[in-house]
């Protein structure tokens, strides 16, 4: 039997069911117990079905000695962000983003406040960690600016692709395949930071002026962002537009369903730290289009089109001719793929036990 290294345990304000933080912590639960490492997860908010075999709540904490090594996901604000620096063991952040308050403000008052509290807290933390990841190079210009003089590497999300290869929906797959609809997605929870009104702006010019036997597909859920869904509802009615289809919160395999009916992926995202979605539409071979900067540039680089503040009129041209150049939809799903290699969970894991060993020596 291999020898069972020391301890490291993984911390986090919540653990839920397909979000990308939550993920994240339990792709790197996998990869340290399949190194040897005893390791935990704990947290302060626990999805239900999640066993508790994976996840304790943070009051079960162990007593931790000096050499322990702690793993905290910085996503959002939470007491624990103040926890923190009082627990012993060493400390490693690995910083998510946290969303500007800004975005939040009007809509939703907790999540601002979350949000507002998280960036306090962020210049405050920059002396507690030995060691930072980020999940993007501009999460990680953004740990340098708050002050954290440590060693901060680039560390991608882990992604579960092999959860992609399952079975899509029969139920959506037979509603909307093969009626000769151009199908445009975009894939992100509704708030105001993914500016899905800039996405139905553009998909109005092209359904317009290009193409009008095409849809828009706005898959993600609208949970406590029920008035942010009310105003864009209403800008589908004022720009005179059809076959906007909002799917709320749905089951995984409806979600791979979409992915699978999916022409185009158009991605207007405002703020991001990363940007799951970009790396999805390039597992499920779908051209991708996406507004520059924040996280979004250092996600998908050379796997698809950034945009530098073209006209919404502009970027419908662009779909326009991406759909009647097939050399061209080709091209860019092969640059898709060669970026997606970057991404494999064989080099993720590598990766990230290269980090952690230099860290330990």
């Amino acid at each position: 039997m291999k020898r069972i290294k020391g301890r490291i345990i993984q911390i986090l304000p919540t653990l839920s069911y397909g979000d990308g933080v939550s993920n994240d912590a339990l792709a790197i639960d996998n990869i340290l117990k399949k190194n040897n490492f005893r390791t935990k997860i704990y947290a302060e908010n626990i999805d239900k079905r999640i066993s508790k075999e994976v996840v304790r709540h943070v009051n079960c904490l162990p007593r931790l000695k000096e050499r322990d090594v702690i793993i905290y996901h910085l996503s959002t604000g939470s007491k624990l962000n103040d926890m923190l620096s009082q627990l012993k063991g060493r400390k490693i952040i690995i910083y998510h983003n946290i969303t500007p308050e800004k975005y939040f403000a009007g809509y939703h008052d907790f999540s601002a406040t979350l949000c507002r509290e998280g960036r306090k807290s962020l210049p405050k933390l920059c002396s507690v960690p030995e060691y930072c990841l980020a999940d993007s190079p501009y999460n990680r210009e953004e740990l340098l600016e708050n002050g954290y003089s440590c060693k901060v590497d680039v560390m991608p999300i882990i992604i579960p692709f092999e959860d992609y290869g399952k079975t899509p929906s029969g139920k959506i797959m037979s509603r909307y395949e093969k009626d000769g609809y151009t199908n445009i997605i975009f894939t992100g929870r509704i708030a105001p930071n993914k500016k899905q009104e800039d996405v139905i702006e553009v998909f109005a010019y092209y359904q317009r002026f290009y193409n009008p036997k095409s849809r828009l597909f706005l898959v993600g859920s609208y949970h406590n962002m029920e008035k942010y869904l009310k105003r864009l509802k209403s800008y589908v009615r004022q720009l005179g537009v059809n076959d906007v289809i909002f799917t709320g919160h749905i089951p995984f395999d409806e979600i791979l369903a979409y992915y699978h009916l999916a022409d185009i992926f158009l991605c207007m995202s405002e703020h991001e730290g990363f940007c799951i979605p970009l790396v999805e539409a390039m597992y499920f071979q779908i051209p991708v289009i996406a507004q520059s900067g924040t996280g979004v540039t250092g996600t998908l680089g050379d796997g698809g089109i950034l945009l530098e503040d073209p006209s919404p009129l502009e970027t419908a041209g662009l779909i326009d001719y991406i759909q009647g150049h097939p050399e061209v939809r080709q091209a860019l799903i092969e640059n898709g793929k060669r970026r997606l290699e970057d991404f494999s969970t064989d080099r993720m894991e590598q990766k990230f036990m290269n980090y952690i060993n230099a860290f330990l020596a």
